[in-house]
């Protein structure tokens, strides 16, 4: 079992940055590839970035792509991503979740919602104009 919490979300304008975090708990974190989503209003949830469980292997939509830093720490239980270049496109509720078993390999990595099995409760994150 793994419970996340993801912090860092706020009011920005287009072109600044947030960083977010998600804070996992738990003895097993290091096994799980992880991933970022995002759900703005009156949208589905959508894939933004992953992470493999070593943190060797990245991968990203491409509406974030070059824009975004999807990173990880394993000694702190902790998996963030770094927005950079914000759009007002960008607002959105977001989300850390945790892949679902079978994990794969150590570059194993996740592009899809059915691909995970734990998710943080979301963090707001708006860009104005």
């Amino acid at each position: 079992q793994v419970q996340l919490v993801e912090s860092g979300g706020g009011l920005v304008q287009a072109g600044d940055s947030l960083r977010l975090s998600c804070a996992a708990s738990g003895r097993t974190f290091s096994r799980y590839a992880m991933g970022w989503f995002r759900q703005a209003p009156g949208k589905e949830r959508e894939f933004v970035a992953a992470i493999s469980r070593t943190g060797a292997v990245t991968f990203y939509a491409n509406s974030v792509n070059g824009r975004f830093t999807i990173s990880r720490d394993n000694a702190k239980n902790t998996v963030d991503l770094q927005m950079n270049s914000l759009k007002p496109e960008d607002t959105a509720v977001y989300y850390c979740a945790t892949v679902q078993p079978p994990y794969g390999g150590p570059n194993y990595i996740g592009a899809r919602t059915g691909d995970y099995e734990y998710w943080g409760q979301g963090t707001q994150v708006t860009v104005s104009s």
